[in-house]
């Protein structure tokens, strides 16, 4: 017996060690390698390096149209977003979960798709608009290319988060608080003011932390939408910089990334001290309440929604659509020349192209795969495990996801400049540093999921197989696994999604080879060839769809929540 203990232990010893490795190489190393850039002397990011950034008047600028697309996108995203979720939340509103299903759906689209869609729909060259003769005339300025078109596409990506968030509290709402209030005579709008509100305040607080964090964090709308308008923001300002510069000068882009996660981090810590400022405990918890019924106003809000969907989702895939049809920039639209060309050459003319859909594939398949595989044992130790360094954990996986992608990417890039010591092995300029940044990036998003499905399996089956002999390795392959794989592959397929047409670390790690589908979409856009990336872009958004449809077969087999286009 003490043989088994002993043989148990040592297997609980090797997976603890096997996963804090994972999580030093994935999460704490780049960013330790980034502190020390901060705090070693003679490092990259020299005193001469602050003291030229600090100087810049480009930094400054930088910064401030960071912090107002951020302010705004954040606001603009939270009362859309608080709104949809109210009225899908609190009203018997039908269709219900075709409204989630597209609601949801620009979340999963990446941000430069967005932002190609839009530009395609409002620009002169607007296949769209040519349809009804409404185009402005040729050269004439996409009224996109501003700061409000910034701040408007940024609230359409991020709306969808915050709905998630603000909706999974009002799932907690106490039934009894409102149905006190309604049997006291208050109306709907006062139950929403003055209970409903107040208790999301944590929610729509974390919410509004989580989109200003994604807001100065996004690379494509930014990029797409400011930089022929010269308005440059911090993450494509350092895009700019290391084009022109490469490594030379890495040590001010450390700096500016620096900036960056100092932001997203005051963000935070402003959602922390306002949410400590009033105690919005729930001393119970009950069934949902009740919808409102809407009676003669459901119509009208149900158009309303679809409106909103249409004008958000399925109108901009429309005019993308159009324009991938057309041969060229500023032709109509008609039977004559509509033309499948564009996607021909994109799949199998132009070499980087190609080579891009070959790259995306495969680096989202190898993030998603490894990622499947590591959840499930961090995935235990985080949710089963009672040491006190459980929760350290926990925030060390979350740590990559929840900084912007470009303080990774340049973490990344200051990490893999020299060469690996004791192998000699170089990872910069290759694609291997995109999958290194892909495996730390989203490896929480396969974690969350495997998560939710551990605290809703019943251990008793597992604590049994413990009891007969069967070791720790043993219960997780024949027991453990095979329980929580459906959550963990659906986070896999999360990842895949997410990763296929992933911008904003792969614009600063790429090298010629190693291009994937981001970048050559926005080396499209950039190079004046729009129906190129709008062929591109159709493929990516179909692509993701379609995974998204099969990806619901799974939900009769996963955890509530996993899925966050499902109830």
């Amino acid at each position: 017996m003490s043989t088994r203990i002993r043989e148990s232990r040592g297997q609980e010893t090797a997976l603890t060690a096997a996963v804090a490795v994972v999580i030093v190489l994935l999460s704490l190393l780049p960013m330790l390698r980034l502190l020390k850039e901060i705090v070693a002397p003679g490092g990259t990011m020299s005193t001469v390096a602050i003291e030229a950034g600090l100087r810049s008047p480009a930094t400054w600028i930088a910064t401030w149209h960071t912090l107002v697309i951020g302010i705004g996108g954040t606001l603009l995203a939270v009362l859309s977003g608080t709104l949809v979720a109210v009225l899908v939340s609190l009203t018997d509103i039908r269709g219900r979960s075709a409204l989630v299903l597209c609601y949801v759906m620009p979340l999963m689209i990446a941000p430069q798709v967005t932002a190609l869609a839009w530009l395609q729909l409002f620009g002169p060259a607007s296949p769209f608009l040519k349809l009804f003769g409404a185009a402005p005339p040729l050269g004439t300025k996409n009224p996109l290319y501003s700061t409000s078109g910034i701040i408007l596409l940024l609230g359409v990506q991020y709306g969808p988060l915050v709905f998630l968030l603000v909706r999974a509290g009002l799932r907690k709402l106490p039934r009894e608080l409102v149905e006190a209030a309604r049997a006291g005579g208050a109306g709907g709008f006062t139950v929403l003011v003055t209970i409903v509100l107040p208790l999301m305040t944590p929610s729509i607080m974390a919410a509004a932390a989580l989109a200003f964090v994604s807001c100065v964090g996004n690379f494509g709308i930014p990029a797409f939408l400011g930089i022929p308008a010269n308005y440059l923001v911090l993450p494509t300002l350092i895009y700019q910089k290391l084009a022109g510069g490469g490594p030379a000068v890495l040590g001010e882009t450390a700096f500016l990334s620096v900036l960056i996660g100092v932001i997203a981090m005051a963000g935070i810590l402003a959602q922390e001290l306002m949410s400590r400022r009033r105690d919005y405990r729930i001393s119970s918890t009950s069934l949902p309440a009740e919808p409102y019924e809407l009676g003669r106003w459901r119509p009208a809000v149900q158009a309303g929604m679809w409106l909103l969907i249409v004008l958000v989702l399925f109108l901009p895939l429309f005019g993308l659509v159009l324009t991938s049809l057309v041969p060229g920039y500023g032709i109509a639209l008609t039977a004559k020349t509509a033309t499948l060309d564009n996607y021909r050459f994109v799949l199998f003319e132009h070499d980087a192209a190609s080579r891009a859909f070959f790259n995306s594939f495969w680096l989202s398949i190898a993030a998603a795969f490894f990622a499947v595989l590591v959840a499930v044992p961090i995935g235990y130790l985080i949710a089963w495990g009672k040491q006190r360094w459980v929760r350290l954990l926990n925030l060390s996986v979350e740590l990559p996801y929840a900084l912007p992608g470009v303080v990774l990417a340049i973490a990344s890039l200051l990490l893999f400049l020299r060469p690996i010591p004791l192998t000699g092995i170089q990872l910069y300029n290759t694609v291997w540093i995109i999958l290194y940044a892909y495996l730390a990036r989203f490896l929480v998003l396969a974690l969350r999921p495997t998560i939710s499905g551990y605290h809703q399996i019943d251990r008793a089956l597992e604590e049994a197989a413990q009891v007969a002999g069967a070791g720790l390795f043993t219960r997780m392959r024949t027991i453990i696994f095979p329980l929580v794989a459906p959550a963990a592959i659906a986070g896999g397929l999360l990842i895949f999604m997410t990763a296929l047409s992933e911008l904003t670390v792969s614009a600063l790690l790429w090298s010629s080879g190693s291009e994937t589908i981001g970048v050559v979409m926005f080396s499209f856009e950039q190079g004046g060839d729009s129906n190129y990336a709008a062929a591109m872009s159709v493929i990516t958004v179909a692509v993701t769809f379609v995974l998204m449809l099969v990806t619901n077969l799974l939900a009769p087999h996963l955890p509530s929540g996993v899925l966050p286009w499902r109830d």
